[in-house]
C-alpha cells in the first residue's frame, strides 16, 4: 500500500497519480486519507500528553506521602486512576484510526511512474519492441485445439468431465512437451542466477494482503472457506511473502528467487472465442521471477527481468512483441508494467505470455519487508515478479506456428528436454 509519505509529502502529485490509473474518487479518497491520518496524530498526542501527566502523578504519590500529605497523595492516587482509564479509551481509539487508514490506504492503488503512458485500456498499451522468426504455416493450418486432438495431446472434454471448463488433461506427448518447458524456463532461471523455489500453493489471508491480492482481487481467487485459505493465482504470493516481516542485510539484495507451481483462477465471466483451448484456464502451470532489492537498483533488476523474458521467447524461436501498459491498464499494485506476447498464426492474435511489474515499495510497505541500509533505520525494499513464462499460451503458439504437413516441428532449444524434434 502508499506510504503516508508518498500522500501527504505531495498530494497533488498522489491525486494525478491515482487518476492516471483511471482510479475513481482520487481526490476524495487522498483527502479521506489525510483526514484520519491527522485524527490518528492527534489521539496520540493527547495519548503521550496523557501518559506524561500519569508519570508526573505517579512520581508525586511517593514524596506526598513522605511529607505526610496523605489526603493530596489520594487524590494524586485518584487521578493517575483517572488518567488510566482515559488513556485506555484514547488507545482504543488510536487503534481504530490506524485500522481505519490501514483499510482505507489498501483500497487505493499504488502510484504510476511517470514513463507509465496515459491511457485507459488495452488498446492505449505502447509497443516498445517487436522480435522473433517470422511464420509460415501451411495453407490448411489449424488452431490449437484441433491439433490437440488430431495428435492426442490434450483433452479438453475429459478434463471438463472431471473438473469442469478450463481444466485441461495434457497426455502422452502433450504432457511431455509440458514437462519439458517446465524443466527448460527453471533451468534458464537457474542459469540467471535465481534460486529456485517450491512453495505451497495455498496461502493465509496474511499473504494475499500482503501482495495486493486481498482485497482487490478475491472474486478471482478460490477460497477455500473452511480453513481460510487461497489457492495461489501465480508464485508471486507465496515466493514474495517469504520476505514478510523481514529485515534483511543491503549486502543480501538483490534476492532473485524463482518458482514452478500450479496456478488458479477463477476467470469469473470470461467467455467467447478468445478463451477456447488454452486461452484462458482455471488451472495452469507457471515459473516465477520474484526480486527484492533496493530502491536504488530495482530499475536495473526490472530491466535485467525483461531481458531474461525476451531470451526465453527467442530461444522458443517464437515471434513476440513487448507492450508498456497504459494507466488504465496496469495491475492494482504495479507501478510500472511490461506484458510480453506472442503471435497466434492460425488464429491471427496476440496472446500475452508474461508481465514483468515492479511494485516500488507498495507490496513491502503491506508486508513490512525492509532492509537495514548502512547499518541505519530500516527502509523499505523494492518488489519485482514477472512471468518466465506461463505455459498455455506458450503451448498454444508452439503447436500453432510450428506446424507443418509432417508434424510439429520442436524448437531446437526444447528437444534435450523433450527428446523428440517433431510430433508427428
Amino acid at each position: 500500500m502508499l506510504t503516508i509519505n508518498q500522500i501527504t509529502d505531495d498530494k497533488q502529485a498522489a491525486i494525478k497519480g491515482l487518476e492516471k490509473k483511471h482510479f475513481p474518487h482520487a481526490a476524495d479518497s487522498i483527502e479521506q486519507v489525510i483526514t484520519l491520518n491527522d485524527r490518528r496524530k492527534a489521539i496520540q498526542a493527547d495519548l503521550d500528553k496523557n501518559l506524561a501527566e500519569q508519570n508526573i502523578a505517579a512520581k508525586s504519590i511517593g514524596k506526598l506521602m513522605h511529607e505526610g500529605k496523605k489526603e493530596e497523595a489520594e487524590a494524586a492516587k485518584k487521578r493517575v486512576a483517572q488518567l488510566k482509564e482515559t488513556g485506555k479509551e484514547l488507545q482504543v481509539g488510536k487503534e481504530q484510526a490506524e485500522q481505519d487508514l490501514k483499510n482505507l490506504l489498501y483500497t487505493i492503488p499504488n502510484l504510476p511512474y511517470p514513463e507509465v503512458p496515459e491511457g485507459a485500456n488495452s488498446e492505449d498499451n505502447v509497443v516498445v519492441k517487436m522480435g522473433g522468426m517470422e511464420t509460415k504455416l501451411p495453407d490448411n493450418a489449424i488452431p490449437h485445439w484441433e491439433l490437440a486432438k488430431k495428435y492426442n495431446l490434450i483433452d479438453f472434454d475429459l478434463g471438463v468431465k472431471i473438473s469442469g471448463a478450463g481444466f485441461p488433461i495434457y497426455i502422452d506427448r502433450g504432457a511431455r512437451l509440458q514437462r519439458a518447458l517446465i524443466n527448460f524456463f527453471l533451468d534458464e532461471a537457474r542459469n540467471d542466477g535465481y534460486t529456485e523455489i517450491m512453495p505451497p500453493t495455498v496461502v493465509n489471508q496474511a499473504s494475499g494482503y500482503g501482495t495486493g491480492q486481498l482485497p482487490d482481487k478475491e472474486g478471482q481467487m478460490y477460497h477455500c472457506e473452511v480453513d481460510d485459505l487461497y489457492l495461489i493465482p501465480t508464485a508471486e504470493v507465496p515466493v514474495t511473502n517469504i520476505y514478510r516481516d523481514v529485515i534483511l542485510d543491503e549486502k543480501d539484495l538483490p534476492i532473485k528467487n524463482c518458482a514452478y507451481t500450479e496456478c488458479f483462477r477463477r476467470e469469473a465471466g470470461s467467455y467467447g472465442k478468445d478463451v477456447r483451448g488454452l486461452n484462458r484456464l482455471h488451472e495452469f502451470s507457471k515459473i516465477e521471477l520474484v526480486r527484492i532489492d533496493t530502491p536504488e537498483h530495482s530499475r536495473q533488476s526490472h530491466q535485467e527481468m525483461l531481458d531474461h523474458v525476451e531470451k526465453l521467447l527467442q530461444k522458443l524461436e517464437l515471434p513476440y512483441r513487448i507492450l508498456r501498459l497504459c494507466g488504465g491498464d496496469m495491475s492494482f499494485t504495479s507501478s510500472i508494467c511490461y506484458d510480453f506476447e506472442v503471435y497466434s498464426e492460425a488464429q491471427k492474435r496476440w496472446l500475452e505470455v508474461s508481465s514483468v511489474s515492479n511494485f516500488d515499495t507498495y507490496q513491502a510497505n503491506r508486508m513490512h519487508c525492509r532492509y537495514r541500509k548502512d547499518g541505519k533505520k530500516a527502509v523499505l525494499c523494492h518488489t519485482l515478479n514477472g512471468s518466465a513464462l506461463a505455459l498455455p499460451r506458450i503451448v498454444a503458439a508452439l503447436l500453432e506456428d510450428f506446424q507443418t504437413p509432417e508434424g510439429i516441428r520442436i524448437p531446437k532449444a526444447l528437444v534435450p528436454y523433450t527428446g523428440f524434434d517433431v510430433i508427428k
